[in-house]
């Protein structure tokens, strides 16, 4: 019941299937659907796995408040999807993602603006706000890699940044601004989205694990949960970092870490941008959502520990008052930080479609930080 599983049972009960949702969470859950920076970014057509990653992962290992940290610990999955990445951070890789991740991107953002659901979808594009001119040239050959994709891309100085966002105080020599992103509040969208599924009698089973599958023949019969066996005629795997080890019981193989990330929301913060943006050196996401405005960010490999690390948390905050100077760090006292888990794959690209083994089965997971934008 994430953010891609709920949009894959909109679209199965919106062309007239019989859904079933199985989560192993209560209704109220906060899972990584929930605290994200509410994003749609076909302006993210770059994988994770890019050249000079690895790198710069290693430089910022030795930095407790960098965006990205790998916790060292002796684990051969982890190991193995080191290698993996490190293979896949190429660039002829990356050139023959972007232009899928740009088709994914786009489609679905015309998914989110045909869905005919109110949920306050904000079409005022993004900014890259960079802090040196050093950043803001290599943003600008990203623009150009952007237009000639077909992503509208657009590189401001810092004057124009600021006459396209008045509503806030920004600290940034300039910008990038992708047009085409849009922003949400993912809370309000998820609530949305699931008084649609009900309304279309989607059926929900809470609090039920889901244990083995019927694996008798080529494709599934059925499932087996903590509340019963569930028959289906046709399943999809969506459950985020879990999925791998779910995917084992069907004897298939899902590289995937846990990639934690952060998040901040000020309910009453000192101004509220127009525009959802990126602090781009300090990698941090900065979203109005209905009043409110949420920071996010960090990449951190932990395995499922869920754990919240403060120096982590603190590197969000320092990077909010750099880039916005009218916020202070006294405006994040007292604030308890959201974390959740990202399903990331080693090679930066999703895992979606049907499997060779099980027929009928469908996987739709390992998206990374793009969740709900690629929902």
């Amino acid at each position: 019941a994430g953010v891609v599983g709920l949009c894959a049972a909109l679209e199965c009960a919106r062309r007239g299937h019989s859904v079933t949702v199985i989560d192993r969470k209560p209704r109220r859950r906060d899972g990584c659907s929930f605290g994200n920076a509410g994003m749609v970014v076909p302006s993210h057509f770059i994988p994770l796995a890019a050249p000079g990653m690895v790198a710069l992962g290693l430089k910022w290992m030795w930095d407790p408040e960098s965006p990205f940290y790998i916790r060292p610990r002796l684990d051969p999955d982890l190991l193995s999807w080191g290698v993996r990445f490190w293979r896949a951070a190429t660039r002829p890789r990356v050139e023959a993602a972007a232009p899928v991740l740009r088709d994914f991107g786009l489609l679905s953002r015309e998914c989110f603006t045909s869905m005919g659901l109110d949920f306050g979808l904000v079409e005022k594009g993004l900014l890259m706000l960079c802090k040196e001119e050093r950043t803001l040239e290599e943003e600008s050959h990203t623009a150009t890699k952007a237009n000639a994709l077909g992503i509208p891309a657009e590189v401001l100085d810092a004057r124009a940044t600021a006459a396209l966002d008045p509503a806030v105080t920004m600290d940034a020599c300039g910008s990038v601004w992708f047009p085409k992103d849009c922003h949400l509040s993912p809370g309000r969208f998820l609530a949305v989205l699931e008084e649609e599924l009900i309304r279309l009698g989607v059926f929900f089973h809470w609090e039920t694990e889901v244990l083995d599958f019927d694996t008798a023949s080529s494709s599934l019969k059925s499932v087996a949960t903590s509340r019963g066996a569930m028959k289906g005629d046709a399943f999809v795997l969506s459950a985020g970092v879990w999925s791998a080890e779910t995917a084992s019981a069907l004897r298939l193989s899902l590289p995937m870490q846990g990639g934690k990330g952060y998040s901040l929301t000020l309910t009453n913060p000192p101004q509220v941008p127009d525009l959802c943006s990126i602090c781009t050196e300090a990698r941090v996401a900065v979203t109005p959502m209905d009043g409110a405005l949420r920071f996010g960010g960090t990449m951190e490999l932990a395995g499922t520990d869920e754990s919240i690390a403060r120096r982590r948390v603190q590197g969000i905050i320092r990077a909010a008052t750099r880039y916005f100077p009218a916020f202070s760090e006294t405006d994040f006292a007292g604030i308890e930080p959201w974390r959740g888990l990202r399903p990331v794959s080693p090679d930066g690209m999703p895992y979606l479609g049907r499997t060779r083994r099980w027929k009928n089965l469908l996987v739709a997971t390992g998206h990374a930080m793009m969740g709900l934008s690629l929902a």
